[in-house]
């Protein structure tokens, strides 16, 4: 009896919270409704609750990839040099017992996505909210099971006849490399006995260490690979990326010379819409350097304009076969890149 008059005490508190916030402040939010709510609410868990109704064979996965896909993870799923590889080092015996042996190989050289994914469902929900990059949640649903089809098929795990759709989820969890890998062994994991942690921590509580000493560092073969870091930093909070264009060690040289000019706003925005994820200033990534398509189109007349309208449309062909997919930044930013460039992409 109590416990009944306890829901009833939450409903009527309930109501009368919606009820205040719609007469305190008239005009002013409401609340959501079931199709609102269904929007957003597009999780899909490990059990396969939340997975809509749909097909996907793996044969439209590749036609699907290689439309909106290959262009950064590579025909074969190997990526380019900017993203981590998404297949491989996976063997047929993994498939077998569910556990990547690799995973235990401190001499293997990569950890590959297929290697550490424990879930189906955890790549299907990232490729349904995250992917393309370019344009997130633009894939369909059954564009989202073919193309988890076909990564699953170019890792060994599905055979070419597949058809991925929520009725055949779970045969496909049931054959995934690295499906017994993951451990809730551990203090992180929800319920259950208390557990100590997975890692050991110690504070330093007497004759400690003055100066605190670095734990990483970029060997030089690699240090200005990608372009500079220093760079290519979210405009948002600390900065921390080290300028790869000086030797190790520069910067507290460099603290001691006059500050260098202001960067042009170009960089900002190339910055803002992820366009340093594909291209750098100085050098080919998965596209054309700026300073290439600078000097492509120095002295024409209607540079700026062009260039403005290749931004967001995008394409591909006059860069070799890796198409560009159309970019959703503003005309305005558009417009100030496709400036900077027909100006000669100057830093």
């Amino acid at each position: 009896m109590s416990s009944c008059r306890s829901l009833v005490a939450a409903a009527l508190f309930a109501a009368a919270g919606a009820a205040l916030a719609q007469t305190a402040y008239p005009g002013i939010g409401r609340a959501a409704t079931a199709p609102e709510v269904a929007a957003w609410d597009i999780d899909v868990r490990p059990d396969f609750k939340g997975l809509p109704k749909g097909k996907g064979s793996v044969s439209q996965g590749q036609d699907v990839w290689e439309a909106k896909c290959a262009s950064c993870h590579g025909i074969f799923g190997e990526s380019n040099s900017t993203f981590s590889p998404l297949v491989g080092g996976t063997t047929k015996d993994d498939v077998k017992t569910g556990r990547v042996a690799r995973l235990t190989d401190p001499a293997y050289p990569g950890r590959t996505t297929l290697m550490k994914a424990s879930t189906v469902s955890t790549l299907w929900d990232y490729i349904n909210r995250a992917m393309p990059w370019t344009a997130p949640k633009s894939l369909s649903t059954d564009e989202v099971y073919a193309v988890t089809a076909f990564l699953l098929n170019l890792g060994g795990v599905l055979p070419d006849d597949f058809v991925l759709s929520d009725a055949t989820m779970a045969q496909a969890q049931s054959l995934l490399p690295n499906r017994n890998g993951m451990t809730t062994d551990h203090a992180m994991w929800p319920g259950g006995k208390p557990r100590k942690p997975d890692v050991q921590g110690s504070a330093c509580m007497k004759d400690c260490p003055v100066d605190a000493g670095h734990a990483s560092l970029l060997p030089d073969h690699a240090r200005n690979a990608h372009g500079n870091l220093a760079e290519q930093n979210r405009l948002v909070g600390a900065q921390h990326g080290a300028d790869t264009t000086r030797p190790a060690g520069a910067a507290v040289a460099a603290a001691a010379q006059p500050q260098k000019p202001e960067p042009p706003a170009a960089l900002a925005l190339l910055n803002k819409n992820g366009c340093n994820a594909c291209h750098t200033v100085d050098a080919k990534l998965v596209g054309p350097a700026f300073r290439d398509i600078a000097k492509k189109y120095n002295g024409q007349a209607d540079a700026a304009s062009y260039l403005g309208g290749k931004i967001r449309a995008g394409g591909s062909g006059v860069w070799g076969a890796i198409p560009m997919p159309a970019q959703a930044l503003s005309e305005a930013d558009a417009r100030a890149i496709a400036q900077w460039l027909a100006e000669g992409a100057k830093k």
